[in-house]
């Protein structure tokens, strides 16, 4: 019988894909951030593909301009989910009154029909 065993890996290929906690995330983008670590100095010693932490720097960056842009100074900030519900609310509030001022613009224009 053949020998089904998984191969080694040896020699340059692909890495395999290293799952990276959320902490650890946030520390490689600290330290390329304050110039603790150059990308590729990050990437080497956590153990990842530079382009790893370069996805990571720029998910960061994306996150923490999404936080600042609904930050009001005074008042807590809302959540882009927060505000497009409130939209969304606005908006079923406004339309039922529309519904409502034509109901009763066919009501007065068509009159009440009897019932019997």
């Amino acid at each position: 019988m053949p020998d089904r065993t998984m191969p080694t890996r040896s020699g340059p290929g692909p890495k395999p894909k290293k799952r990276l906690a959320p902490s650890e995330k946030y520390e490689i983008f600290v330290q390329v951030l304050t110039g603790q670590a150059t990308q590729r100095e990050a990437a080497e010693r956590f153990g990842v593909d530079r382009s790893t932490v370069v996805g990571i720097c720029r998910t960061a960056k994306q996150g923490a301009l999404d936080a600042l842009a609904v930050a009001v100074p005074g008042r807590p900030g809302k959540s882009a989910e927060a505000l497009e519900l409130e939209a969304a609310r606005a908006e079923i509030a406004r339309l039922q009154a529309t519904v409502t001022e034509q109901a009763v613009s066919l009501h007065l224009h068509l009159g009440k029909s009897r019932w019997d």
